[in-house]
């Protein structure tokens, strides 16, 4: 289009060149512009809908560039996995230190398995083990994602959403990536000793080497698939929640661990595991490792039966991976997305929360009880607390050596999530202090939160000790073990109230994986370490009475302790909150000092 230039009359309509409907130039004379001999070249952007695709300046002149090669995007990808491995070495000595002793002690495991694997060559019940522990292997890399998702950065799909790939382009670049680091080591390590365990003859070598590639694959494929579905949940409040539980997922898998070493160190204790290995002998990846066996066993059929079905379950997962991938790059996030929710009456009370009780009382045990589910502190106490506890008597049994009295750990683990209340508060602590004036006021809240715990423990308690009875056959025992536990409860609700108000320490904030701030470790040890030391001395009048019991040989009498440890946990427990309500009114302002330095 031509501007005409000063004191020049401007040209009649007609006489206009036609309008230019293509993108603008860079610069724009101010009179007309010869139109060039050869047309300049125009640039070229990814398409939005990568390859194939034209994308929305098509029609204005630029070209779709040529899909990007698979082989490219593999290397890129594995030079970044390299990248975020040594970038993350250097931040700082500590976890430099931590990967290397990491890498050391996994290689050192996967060496030594691998020669055990190699030594069992030739047993009747090595095709059962391998099997068994490939399943296990597969189970393990299926639910890492789920409490460790920051282990690999690579998991989060989402940060690649901006980049113009199509899924199966990058499934395959990941997929290739994720075949670099530790696990994947290990896993090698693991299904290479376990066909060689299993492979007897040319033919069973040669299926070892697919056996192993398929191995590999569903593993890691399945950890990808994994973390994709759930990469939104584990990016958000309730993941990090779910991080936090890690250590109780480790202490229950650490036991598991312990109970099959001692079970598979008997004498035939291989041969039990006959049952699992019958059934995971068709579940894949196992069952291609034991189409192995089954190829040097000259069942032909059968062999490629398992490795049919371990392709078409690599089949499925990379499926559904592509699928997941992308509704997760074409969708929005949910928590972006507002959500109005209708009342259903006046009152915001609903559920069972309109049973507990009515005034300050029930408000303190309803916000409690919102800690421990909303709160990720206070959620992974509980939660262990909870796990430990009847983790620790159905151990106890398995091995053999285990008693009804194991289960007082389930009160002694739920009765110290009592100590240190106010820390839970935080800075938070500051409204609570507003509202206690009063050592009536400070009783209340201190029995509010004693009632929370207690709501949870009581058929908690009860529960684990009924169980660890039938487990045993011991049925006699189930009164004077329940009386004991409810003792021991109350003892520790006691001294926790006492000790939140005479030690109280700060909970960092900022970290997943520390639980008290630098400096008050000592507070720590003593609120927790003295008051469970004090709990079990408050309880010996009880447990004296049931020793004498039976030493007595009044054994028809030792239903009595179930009334009496009853009775006596509510008494100590009401004479440690009256004891420690004073001296909470006393220290508001030292208390909320201390809570408030994480």
């Amino acid at each position: 289009m031509s501007y005409p230039s000063p004191g020049q009359p401007e040209q009649p309509e007609q006489s206009r060149q036609p309008r230019n409907l293509s993108l603008p130039r860079p610069s724009v004379a101010r009179t007309a512009v010869p139109q060039p001999a050869a047309a300049a070249p125009q640039p070229s952007f990814p398409p939005a809908g990568g390859e194939g695709t034209q994308g929305p300046l098509a029609g204005a002149g630029f070209a779709a560039p040529a899909p990007a090669s698979v082989a490219v995007l593999v290397q890129v990808f594995a030079a970044l996995k390299l990248s975020l491995l040594r970038n993350g070495l250097r931040q700082s000595s500590g976890r430099r230190a931590a990967y290397i002793a990491s890498v050391v002690l996994v290689g050192l495991f996967a060496v030594l398995q691998l020669l055990g694997l190699i030594a069992l060559r030739g047993h009747e019940h090595a095709a059962t083990l391998v099997v068994t522990l490939t399943g296990v292997l597969a189970l393990g890399w299926a639910v890492m994602p789920l409490f460790f998702p920051g282990g690999d950065e690579t998991l989060d799909a989402t940060r690649l959403v901006m980049l113009p790939l199509r899924p199966r382009t990058l499934i395959v670049a990941l997929l290739t990536s994720s075949l670099i680091g530790i696990g994947p080591l290990f896993t090698l390590a693991l299904a290479v000793g376990s066909v060689v365990a299993v492979a007897h003859g040319a033919a069973a070598a040669a299926v070892a080497v697919l056996a192993v590639l398929l191995t590999m694959l569903v593993c890691v494929a399945l950890a990808r698939m994994v973390a994709t579905a759930n990469i939104r949940l584990l990016t958000s409040r309730k993941g990090r929640d779910l991080a936090l539980l890690s250590g109780l997922f480790i202490a229950v898998g650490a036991q598991a661990v312990n109970l099959g070493t001692q079970k598979l160190s008997d004498a035939g204790g291989l041969g039990t595991l006959e049952p699992a290995a019958n059934v995971l002998r068709w579940v894949p990846p196992a069952a291609a490792v034991d189409a192995v066996w089954s190829v040097g066993d000259g069942s032909y059929g059968t062999a490629a039966a398992q490795l049919g079905l371990t392709v078409a379950a690599l089949v499925g997962v990379l499926w559904f991976w592509q699928r997941s991938l992308s509704t997760l790059m074409t969708s929005p996030d949910s928590s972006t997305i507002q959500v109005v929710q209708e009342r259903t009456g006046p009152s915001d009370t609903r559920g069972p929360a309109r049973w507990l009780p009515a005034g300050r009382t029930g408000t303190v045990m309803l916000r409690t009880l919102r800690y421990a589910w909303r709160d990720p502190k206070t959620k992974a106490g509980w939660a262990t607390a909870l796990g430990i506890g009847l983790l620790l008597p159905v151990v106890m049994v398995a091995q053999g050596d285990g008693s009804v009295y194991s289960a007082c750990w389930a009160a002694g683990l739920l009765g110290m999530q009592m100590y240190n209340q106010f820390g839970q508060d935080s800075s938070a602590f500051w409204m609570v202090a507003q509202t206690i004036g009063t050592p009536r006021d400070a009783y209340l809240e201190l029995r509010g939160r004693a009632l929370a715990l207690v709501l949870v423990a009581l058929p908690y308690v009860t529960l684990v000790v009924i169980g660890a009875a039938a487990l045993l056959g011991d049925w006699a025992a189930f009164p004077e073990t329940l009386g004991l536990s409810l003792a021991l409860l109350g003892a520790l609700l006691a001294t926790g109230a006492l000790a939140s108000a005479r030690y109280p320490y700060s909970i960092p904030q900022d970290s997943g994986y520390k639980n008290v701030v630098p400096g008050q470790a000592g507070l720590a040890w003593i609120s927790i370490l003295g008051g469970m030391l004090v709990g079990g001395l408050l309880c010996a009048p009880v447990l004296g009475l049931t020793i004498w019991l039976h030493v007595a040989d009044h054994h028809g009498l030792l239903w009595l302790i179930l009334p009496i440890g009853a009775a006596y946990a509510y008494a100590i427990t009401h004479v440690g909150l009256r004891l420690a309500a004073p001296r909470t009114a006393d220290r508001l302002p030292e208390i909320l000092a201390a809570v408030s330095k994480g």
